[in-house]
């Protein structure tokens, strides 16, 4: 079963920044492309350019920090997108993995038949078909010869990959319950209807972990509310509103096949309240499922009640995407500095693509020289940018548009005592640093310890 779609604001007022403003930044600073933008573009999909890129990047690095490098508890695993097609049948993904499909007689359009509220087309009020039920799986074929022996799937999830490889983590591991396995790689979905920016797209990165624990239902209830509040608290950790977050429980005729239970964390985006994260209790299904079909045992053996079992699982899973987007809309501000207006991305410093930016203030005097050799020693450590064109004003106004929390200035100053001028991108406040001491108070401003 495929998530619902956002649902529209039940009060209070819409949210001041706009999509359009968001769309238009990342397109503007190189954020966010649209795909194969020559051509006209292919259907919500989307490159990521030099910004987009490196957000994305401290995105993952947040996750896996948090999920996996700061816990002993958790491991990592990249599976392969292609997999045997019988994991797919196994999963349960190639009867259950579908939607109800209609079409308008008159427009052809198509769309999900759970969107639509009366039964007519909503692009030209035309009667619509009787829905049929559409797998969001993508095909191919492995091998020269397209047939039905040899087709295979794109992953429309990551999580198939950990539980198939449940066996060789358990043997190699030395792993005891609890125990997660975690990673992040592409999933793709044939969505029907896809959109609202990089909200629904059909190729998409995913985060997701996967918590084995004792079949008990104290132990899955503990562990649960453990994990969902652990992924709430991230997210305001790393910058988003604890008001634009909730709790949602899904009800039991929206369920996805695998799932006993399932609580959404939903984030109030500016077309309404949509889906951030989904925590799952999987229960045993999966393993049970691909030991069935596997004839593999993919049981747990547990030393201290000298017993077999397979384990319940709980799962946080959430898309790269939606997050990212979801901290780009809440660091958006529009503001005025010094009689101008600026646009600044008031992003975590851990999440902004560029940490810092080296200014000369300048052309001459040695100042772009010493300048360079400063941003060389900052670029080991740092991703940092350089810019000498135009007043000192408008390069700080550049920087702020793209999230860049500290600017470090040479001028006359630096060359007579080696400091310099660092400038904080939310206050605007401005201090003089010895180049000494600039990496550790760089380093101490951005920190992963908070």
């Amino acid at each position: 079963m495929s998530e619902p779609q956002p649902r529209e604001e039940t009060s209070g007022e819409k949210r001041a920044v706009t999509m359009e403003k968001i769309v238009n930044l990342c397109k503007r600073r190189g954020i966010i492309f649209p795909s194969s933008d020559i051509y006209g573009g292919l259907g919500s999909t989307y490159d990521y350019g030099p910004l987009g890129v490196e957000l994305k990047r401290n995105v993952k690095e947040a996750w896996w920090r948090e999920m996996v490098q700061t816990r002993a508890d958790v491991i990592g695993l990249d599976s392969a997108i292609l997999q045997h097609p019988r994991v797919w049948e196994a999963s349960g993904h190639l009867q259950n993995f579908t939607d109800p499909l209609v079409d308008c007689k008159s427009c052809k359009q198509r769309f999900r038949a759970t969107d639509l509220t009366e039964p007519r087309c909503p692009a030209c009020g035309g009667e619509i078909t009787e829905s049929r039920q559409f797998n969001l799986m993508f095909k191919t074929f492995m091998g020269p010869v397209e047939d039905t022996a040899s087709t295979v799937y794109l992953r429309p999830e990551t999580a198939q990959g950990i539980f198939a490889n449940f066996e060789n983590l358990v043997d190699t591991q030395r792993v005891k319950l609890p125990f997660g396995v975690a990673q992040i790689g592409k999933s793709f979905r044939n969505e029907i209807t896809p959109g609202n920016f990089i909200f629904r797209t059909r190729e998409f990165e995913q985060m997701e972990m996967e918590f084995f624990v004792k079949p008990d239902p104290a132990e899955e209830e503990r562990w649960f509310h453990y994990w969902v509040e652990e992924r709430f608290n991230w997210f305001a950790k790393y910058g988003i509103k604890r008001e634009h977050l909730r709790l949602r429980e899904h009800a039991a005729e929206e369920l996805a096949h695998y799932s006993r239970g399932t609580t959404d964390i939903e984030y109030r985006y500016p077309f309404g309240w949509g889906e951030l994260e989904g925590i799952a209790r999987r229960g045993s299904y999966d393993l049970d499922q691909h030991a069935k079909h596997s004839g593999r045992d993919l049981t747990y053996f547990d030393e201290e009640a000298k017993t077999r079992y397979r384990p319940w699982v709980i799962e946080p899973a959430v898309g790269v995407d939606r997050p990212l987007l979801a901290f780009l809309i809440d660091a958006y501000d529009e503001d005025v500095v010094e009689g101008e207006e600026r646009i600044v991305l008031r992003l975590d410093p851990r999440l902004a693509p560029i940490k810092v930016a080296v200014f000369p203030l300048l052309r001459k005097a040695g100042q772009p020289e010493k300048a360079q050799e400063v941003m060389r020693v900052l670029k080991r450590r740092f991703m940092v940018a350089y810019d000498q064109a135009g007043s000192i004003g408008r390069r700080y106004r550049r920087q702020d548009e793209i999230g860049t929390p500290f600017g470090v200035t040479i001028d006359h100053q630096t060359m007579e005592d080696d400091t310099v001028t660092l400038r904080d991108r939310d206050s605007t406040s401005q201090v003089r640093v010895a180049l000494n001491a600039l990496l550790e108070e760089l380093g101490r401003r951005i920190g992963w310890e908070r």
